[in-house]
């Protein structure tokens, strides 16, 4: 696993109306791929729109577009928090 910053959390880390820049992405190989199309490249902002009511999957804005993401999908993006 590798090391964050102090600054760093994971997009799973974020609440509800959480906003937050991408900063890295740990997967590889397909996924990794579907998540950079997917619109989570380095830079990108991420806004936590709802959790679905059994807390799985979660909604976020990335570029205009509304993605769910799983929570272990999402523990795989590295963020920092943004203000609004």
């Amino acid at each position: 696993m590798e090391k964050r910053t102090q600054a760093q959390i994971s997009l799973d880390d974020l609440t509800t109306g959480q906003r937050a820049r991408v900063t890295k992405i740990n997967a590889k190989g397909p996924f990794k791929k579907r998540l950079l199309e997917m619109g989570f490249v380095q830079g990108s902002i991420v806004e936590v729109i709802k959790y679905a009511p059994l807390k799985d999957p979660v909604e976020y804005l990335v570029k205009g577009y509304h993605v769910s993401l799983r929570h272990e999908e999402a523990q795989k993006i590295l963020v920092e928090k943004v203000d609004h």
